[in-house]
């Protein structure tokens, strides 16, 4: 069956069943409501990626967060078959990886996706620029163009003068630009991310996000991004699918999984968070109008952008959409009630 030609990729009824035996059982099971746990009871099986179904569009960032045992690092390896899920479709521009040959996956692995693990997997006798070039060295690119494309890279990322140095010789998170360089060599269309900051100081964890988001406002991949970190999760994502015991709990924006968590479990990672740094104006706009020559602040701006304004001068800031048309005032009244709501 085709996909549709506006996403990127495409999942479909995605099951990985593990253990020895026919999985059939295991998913009988599951569909009729068993946990993970009485399935292995019974059978001595996991099902540790459960009837999922997602797609990303072009120039995405969705990200698959949920805690150990989740079932997300399973799914991630099941969308590039480093794992062979049991069954499901992944529809990558309407063509399905599950039903490529070896040679037609690898083709696909060499120019179409690349993958950054937590691990970095550096080859440690071979210089930083060499461990770049190595997916176009695999793809048989002459030495010239590929440490040409190695070097151009080698600055996006910002490590220029450690093109010779040795992985040993750099700093995690270092390290993990080198990783992340090596990705994009290939020039890929979707970029797969499994944990690739968990094993970095907070510090330059931070600076690693601030590095792929500004990469990614220029490159605009579709990505594919998995973390254990809730707001790791909000501050990368596009969208975010919160995953438990294999299966997808609540999918949307993060502004839609923090004002409207849909389930018990998802609203336990909602209640720490700072509403303020994740919610937009938009969230608390009202109808009205402003005094001529008010102040004016766009709807996707987030809430915590209007606070030194609105404690500045207690009159309405105009609202307006990305086309500048006025669409309603915030006020202190607004954003004091949010905030008094946040603390209950």
């Amino acid at each position: 069956m085709l996909g549709d030609a506006s996403k990127a990729i495409e999942v479909r009824n995605v099951w990985k069943v593990f253990g020895q035996g026919p999985p059939d059982a295991a998913i009988a099971q599951a569909k009729s409501g068993a946990s993970r746990q009485d399935i292995i009871s019974q059978l001595d099986q996991t099902v540790a990626v459960r009837d999922v179904s997602f797609s990303v569009a072009r120039g995405e960032t969705f990200v698959v967060m949920g805690l150990s045992g989740s079932g997300k690092s399973t799914l991630i390896r099941c969308l590039s078959r480093l794992i062979e899920p049991t069954s499901g479709e992944v529809l990558l521009n309407g063509e399905d990886l599950l039903a490529m040959s070896e040679d037609e996956l690898r083709e696909v692995r060499r120019g179409k996706i690349s993958m950054v693990f937590q691990h970095f997997g550096l080859f440690p006798h071979r210089r930083v620029i060499d461990n770049i070039a190595y997916g176009l060295e695999v793809q048989k690119v002459d030495k010239a163009t590929r440490l040409a494309r190695a070097t151009e890279v080698l600055h996006v990322v910002g490590l220029d003068g450690w093109a010779d140095r040795y992985p040993q010789q750099l700093s995690g998170g270092m390290q993990q630009r080198v990783g992340l360089a090596r990705a994009l060599a290939v020039d890929p269309e979707i970029l797969l991310f499994d944990e690739p900051f968990s094993a970095l100081d907070p510090l330059i964890r931070k600076e690693m996000q601030d590095e792929l988001i500004r990469l990614q406002k220029t490159m605009q991949r579709t990505i594919i991004f998995i973390t254990h970190d809730f707001a790791e999760a909000l501050r990368l994502g596009d969208r975010i699918a919160i995953m438990k015991d294999g299966s997808f709990d609540q999918v949307g924006t993060p502004e839609e999984i923090v004002s409207n968590p849909a389930t018990p479990y998802v609203r336990e990672f909602v209640n720490d968070v700072p509403r303020a740094k994740v919610l937009s104006v938009r969230s608390v706009t009202v109808a009205g109008s402003a005094p001529h020559g008010a102040r004016t602040v766009r709807d996707d701006a987030r809430i915590e952008t209007i606070i030194p304004m609105l404690l500045e001068r207690d009159e309405p800031i105009s609202v307006i959409d990305n086309t500048g048309t006025a669409i309603g005032i915030v006020n202190r009244s607004n954003v004091a009630s949010m905030l008094q709501a946040e603390q209950q």
